[in-house]
């Protein structure tokens, strides 16, 4: 039902049951918040989005009160106005003075708050927030005295990870945001995924730098430098450095990479397609056993930590294959080795990434063999998108080059793991493609690309009758649990701890929007629809490392390389 209020001596119309603010920006009219968060329910508790209402004393927040028909708004009137420049007066008054060292200087709401509303001066001073540096965690760094108690972190970790690492401690001015009994991350239940530096309105929380141990490693004449990116990393890279995504992007990164002094650059696609290869492998050796339990895939870490962590009994039931990183990292330190007749204790192995977890991921126990790292470092794409700038770089005018062998190539498979429900497509189609020797129709799986937390397919391989779920956030493992309580069983389960998958990783250029997962997401099924080759076994790459550069080196020709295992781990709770 649609009715009409006054906004600022002017009607527009508005809608039964919305907010002020829902119908206000509707209309075009602009009002800052802090604490609010889109499809989150509204607190109010910042009150940056105060209005006036005729007939009220109070200003009244806009997130969280109703319209109603008699309703008299100014949005910015003298009152308004002082109202929010005082609140982020008294923000400003105990928060640190060094922008120009920020993380998030340039991108940071607090910074563009305080130019939106001309704070030019300090009218309030405030004792500082004594400083605490927590750079426990391999991925995550906390910066207390950064923190404006907006709890957006508090409400993703709780609502949308359901790890529920962080909350309020204490009271008063005391107050401040940590991890249970007030312990650094690393005793903490982090999964590591990011979704709380996403939602951080300032430099509170931002991932952990490897920039200044790559320029070191870049520097060393004897280190072979490696590198292998994730196809996510060239659509990141691209609008980050104002480069055209198109076919020739993935090129165009890849001489970026060897002038700021990389020596080998590879795709983590091909890593990806052993992935997909060896889990339609795990799965098919299920069916043929009737195995009653369910295959969960393991390529995302979050989930992996989430799950050796909340639900150990279901450890046994994850898949041993290392995600597409590891590796890929795996096959740099043996066959790159061999073929560059290098040490792999000499090889320094860095990948790009969108996803945070990576970071926790490559310090794992289980990523290693003979006491060398699958993998080195781990940049995001932001970091990587810094370290390009840093090197002076001008993209405009890079001559592309291809990716290096003999980890140059991949299936259009490995391109969709990137979106939630992806995985589980790309090991289906090889699983139907190895039992009946032609493709599946991509409309089978329509409903792995769908919306929603909690997505189920069935479908008839040859003798089987494969049934898989996917679990789109870890909000989706509730309706799982449901599922499989009221009777129903499954062969294969992908959970995804960010919603959409990478696509929503915490890697990638800052942005919380959907619209910018949906076209991330967008562009991984058009590149998969696009590209000729749609699986891992029709990849000519995945062919040569199978059918030659495995049976050659007889110490990794049993393919353990590929695997790890899992453990329970206890947490403070």
């Amino acid at each position: 039902m649609l009715f009409t209020i006054q906004v600022n001596n002017k009607k527009i119309k508005a809608e039964k049951g919305e907010t002020i603010l829902s119908a206000l920006n509707r209309n075009g009219i602009i009002i800052p918040t802090l604490c609010r968060m889109k499809d989150f329910t509204p607190t109010g508790a910042c009150r940056m989005c105060v209005v006036e209402v005729e007939g009220r004393d109070r200003l009244v927040t806009a997130c969280s009160q109703p319209v109603e028909e008699w309703m008299k708004i100014r949005t910015h009137s003298p009152r308004v106005i002082q109202a929010r420049k005082t609140i982020v007066e008294l923000l400003l008054s105990n928060h640190p003075d060094d922008c120009l060292y920020c993380e998030r200087n340039l991108n940071c709401e607090l910074q563009n708050l305080s130019e939106e509303l001309n704070i030019r001066e300090r009218r309030i001073r405030g004792k500082k927030i004594k400083p605490r540096l927590d750079q426990s965690s391999p991925a995550i760094t906390r910066e207390l005295s950064k923190c404006i108690l907006c709890g957006r972190c508090v409400r993703v970790c709780e609502e949308v990870v359901t790890a529920n690492t962080l909350d309020f401690i204490k009271r008063g001015r005391n107050t401040h945001i940590g991890a249970s009994m007030d312990r650094d991350f690393n005793f903490s239940s982090c999964v590591h995924c990011g979704q709380c530096l996403i939602v951080c309105p300032t430099g509170a929380l931002h991932e952990k730098h490897s920039i200044t141990e790559i320029q070191e490693y870049l520097n060393k004449p004897e280190i072979l430098k490696v590198i292998q990116y994730s196809p996510l990393v060239t659509a990141g890279i691209a609008g980050e450095l104002g480069i055209k995504h198109n076919k020739y992007a993935d090129r165009i990164l890849n001489a970026i990479l060897r002038k700021i002094g990389f020596d080998k650059v590879f795709t983590t696609g091909t890593g990806t397609d052993v992935c997909i290869t060896e889990i339609s492998g795990q799965l098919l050796e299920k069916l043929e056993k009737r195995t009653a339990s369910p295959l969960y895939i393991s390529a995302c870490p979050a989930w992996v930590k989430y799950c050796e962590q909340f639900m150990p009994s279901q450890i046994p039931m994850l898949s041993t294959v290392k995600s597409p990183q590891q590796i890929t990292g795996a096959l740099i330190k043996t066959i790159v080795a061999d073929q560059n007749k290098v040490n792999p204790a000499n090889i320094f192995s860095v990948s790009a990434t969108p996803c945070l977890a990576m970071k926790f991921e490559a310090r794992r126990d289980g990523m290693m063999r003979k006491g060398i790292s699958d993998v080195d470092s781990v940049l995001t794409v932001r970091e990587l998108s810094r370290l390009i700038r840093l090197y002076g770089i001008a993209p405009s005018i890079i001559e592309p080059e291809a990716a290096d062998e003999p980890l140059a190539g991949r299936s259009s498979s490995a391109v969709l793991a990137e979106v939630s429900g992806g995985l589980t497509e790309g090991i289906l189609r090889a699983l139907h493609y190895k039992l009946l020797t032609k493709e599946a129709d991509k409309q089978l799986f329509r409903k792995l690309r769908s919306s929603g937390s909690f997505r189920e397919i069935s479908m008839a391989i040859g003798e089987y009758e494969v049934k898989a779920a996917v679990v789109d956030g870890l909000t989706g493992l509730g309706k799982l649990k449901t599922s499989i309580n009221s009777g129903k069983s499954y062969d294969l389960i992908e959970v995804m701890v960010c919603p959409g998958g990478c696509v929503h990783g915490a890697g990638l250029p800052f942005s919380s929007a959907r619209a910018d997962v949906r076209s991330r997401a967008k562009l991984v099924y058009q590149t998969d629809d696009s590209e000729p080759v749609n699986l891992p076994c029709k990849s000519h790459h995945l062919i040569n490392l199978y059918d030659k550069l495995l049976k050659e080196n007889s110490e990794i020709s049993d393919k353990k390389i590929f695997y790890t295992h899992f453990e329970k781990r206890n947490v403070l709770l």
